[in-house]
């Protein structure tokens, strides 16, 4: 039999325990709504205009790899980083594509941009450099544009 206390502690464990559940549902729900494109799919999305490509690297990553053709470079770390991403869309139903180094840091920004309101979020989790993913943008040899600070 169980003790009044072990029937409790269990009962706060199944508590807390589908709390947790329910919290990572939804962060996972969030970050679900982002769809994902290769670096090649990305830069002909881009350049037909059918996606803002968005690149949220540093700037001293911009200028060490050089930014991807027809990508907009926005360091995420700035405080308007939301306000420029809403700016350099065509509209709001122009998706938003977003790729970093390796993915992680374009896939917590998608989650970031869906709390904001923005939709059509799309991750490029390959990323410049490649990851688990995929290649990356540069070792597929993708077009770049040079950056200078």
């Amino acid at each position: 039999m169980f003790s009044r206390r072990s029937f409790l502690a269990l009962g706060g464990t199944a508590v807390l325990g589908t709390a947790g559940y329910s919290a990572v549902s939804v962060m996972g729900a969030r970050a679900n709504e982002a769809t994902q494109m290769t670096p090649p799919e990305a830069h002909a999305a881009a350049g037909r205009g059918d996606i803002l490509l968005v690149d949220i690297r540093r700037p001293d990553e911009w200028v060490e790899t050089g930014v991807g053709e027809f990508a907009v470079p926005l360091d995420l770390r700035t405080d308007d980083f939301i306000e420029s991403v809403r700016a350099a869309r065509r509209d709001d139903a122009q998706p938003v594509a977003v790729i970093c180094a390796r993915g992680v840091r374009s896939a917590r920004t998608t989650v970031r941009l869906v709390k904001a309101g923005i939709t059509s979020i799309i991750d490029v989790p390959e990323g410049m450099l490649g990851s688990r993913a995929g290649p990356g943008w540069l070792a597929r040899d993708l077009p770049i544009v040079s950056y200078t600070l």
